[in-house]
């Protein structure tokens, strides 16, 4: 049976389209997944993505615990930062890619995905060693998404500027807003500025109605899965489950700059250094007639190389676009492949990545 977020009927309210993800019962859409993405692409959009997993990492040992954990080097990290990084086993493989955010030494709020929640935390209980402590708090966190160019404008209606993080990747602790305490990042999942508020689940309809109350004026409108999901395609943010998975390496995943082969030791070390890297990940354009979708076979000539890993019309590039994963001697910016989409070939080119960044369409 899904579980509900703390803003369910709130979702109901807003007259959200509901379906099953990742365990939860969440709005796909509400007006509409173009109106949707243009809203946050010009404008502002709240998601709410209180289905993601919250954990908590102390003790005198954290840190080197961290550093065996994750690809990532979080040792020069500062008090108010957070820093992505894939978490691998031994292979090599990525068992997920997830946030740390540092509160304070020996103290770290992490983030991962949904649908790995549980998966992610029995990993990392049965890794860590030393005098940690590791606790699953995603019970008792809500997390609402603020994002767009307006996002700021809106915040600074709440919020005076020393309150708000300036940078991206920066996050204040502990803020209060209309009452309600909340850890405030500058962070995001759609290409834009924005900010994400995490705070306990019995404040979450209160914020949201706080949030679309004080955006009306900046054309803030509510956003669901569907939208999220174009966004972040749009912007070639990879996505655990598709872009990567338990035997793709992140190198292999274009995340090469967050695998700090550099540090004295990680779990996967030994895995990415013994395999030869042999698919790559790459952007597709729809240069023939159709859309592409994740499964979709890719051939160069007859022969099948990779599939595309997502794929969709995106509406900020005004064309069908998609990621794929591919054998690397394939991946040559500029050629050609078909792709199998139920029986029929349709002709893609292979694209640099992204297809859009913050205010620009980079694919022509």
């Amino acid at each position: 049976m899904e579980l509900r977020t703390p803003l369910y009927e709130t979702h109901e309210k807003y007259g959200g389209k509901i379906v099953p993800f990742a365990g939860y019962l969440l709005p796909v859409q509400y007006s509409g997944v173009i109106a949707e993405h243009m809203a946050v692409r010009k404008d502002a959009g709240l998601f709410d993505v209180s289905h993601m997993g919250e954990v908590i990492l102390s003790g005198k040992d954290s840190l080197a615990n961290l550093n065996m954990l994750l690809t990532n080097d979080f040792t020069d990290m500062a008090d108010g930062q957070a820093r992505y990084s894939p978490m691998c086993n031994e292979q090599g493989g990525v068992v997920d890619d997830l946030i740390v955010y540092k509160v304070k030494d020996e103290c770290y709020f992490i983030v991962v995905n949904a649908s790995n929640r549980h998966k992610d935390v029995a990993w990392m209980k049965d890794h860590i060693q030393g005098e940690v402590t590791l606790e699953d708090i995603s019970d008792s966190v809500a997390q609402l998404a603020l994002q767009g160019p307006k996002a700021k404008a809106i915040m600074s209606k709440l919020l005076k500027e020393e309150e708000i993080p300036q940078k991206n990747y920066t996050f204040i602790p502990k803020v209060m807003i209309n009452g309600m305490e909340c850890l405030l990042s500058f962070t995001g999942y759609t290409g834009e500025d924005g900010y994400e508020i995490y705070t306990a689940p019995e404040n979450a309809a209160a914020m949201w109605e706080l949030l679309m109350e004080n955006g009306k004026d900046e054309g803030l409108i509510p956003c669901g899965l569907g939208a999220r999901d174009t966004l972040r395609l749009e912007a070639a943010m990879p996505l655990y489950g598709h872009e990567m998975n338990d035997d793709v390496t992140p190198v292999e995943a274009g995340l090469g700059f967050f695998v700090k082969m550099n540090k004295a030791d990680f779990i996967g070390k030994a895995g990415i250094e013994g395999r030869e890297q042999k698919i790559k990940r790459v952007g597709l354009k729809v240069t023939g007639r159709g859309i592409i979708r994740e499964h979709c076979d890719l051939y160069a000539g007859d022969k099948k190389i990779g599939m595309v890993s997502s794929g969709t019309h995106c509406p900020m590039v005004g064309m069908a676009v998609g990621m794929g994963l591919i054998e690397k001697e394939y991946a040559q910016i500029g050629d050609t492949l078909e792709a199998d989409v139920r029986g029929r070939r349709i002709q893609v080119e292979i694209i640099k990545l992204p297809f859009y960044k913050k205010g620009e369409v980079l694919v022509k």
